[in-house]
């Protein structure tokens, strides 16, 4: 990843710079996280239960910020929170004990401060897409419980997921 040092460069400055490096990465490589679907993610008739959908997502993005650096202890240094305002799954298939399961994760969009966010999730049963999971959420300031602008390496990080042109 590139690093620039802006010294006593606004904000401003160091937003657009990113920007411009996500829009130039507009097709980056997916991260994928297998899955292992346990006696308690299914319902009486034995298929996945739909809240198991979204279990998933949560795990694959804490799993991806983690192994990139974005870790609880780095989250709770600099006062920041992931907040969701809204969480879609679209079903296409039926999952049952015993598939073989995985999930990736894309940033779908953002703003262009990327104050504001959309990654989406895809839900492969043997290699079959079965859903599409779409979150939305933005970061918090933890002290001031107000929505703030993400730190650079939020950004950078998910730099490597977008699979999108960023600031629509």
């Amino acid at each position: 990843m590139i690093k620039v040092d802006f010294g006593k460069a606004s904000r401003f400055f160091r937003v657009l710079f990113n920007l411009l490096l996500l829009l130039s990465m507009k097709y980056m490589t997916d991260y994928f996280k297998q899955m292992e679907i346990r006696w308690s993610d299914l319902i009486p008739n034995f298929h996945l239960r739909h809240s198991a959908y979204y279990d998933f997502g949560a795990y694959c993005r804490i799993s991806f910020m983690n192994e990139h650096g974005l870790n609880p202890q780095l989250i709770i240094y600099n006062h920041i929170s992931p907040v969701i305002f809204r969480k879609k799954c679209v079903f296409k298939r039926e999952i049952k004990f015993g598939y073989e399961v995985k999930i990736n994760l894309a940033m779908g969009k953002a703003t262009q401060d990327f104050s504001r966010w959309t990654m989406v999730h895809e839900v492969f049963k043997n290699n079959i897409l079965s859903a599409v999971i779409t979150v939305d959420g933005a970061l918090m300031d933890t002290i001031k419980r107000k929505f703030t602008f993400p730190p650079d390496m939020f950004i950078e990080m998910f730099a490597i997921v977008t699979k999108e042109k960023l600031g629509e």
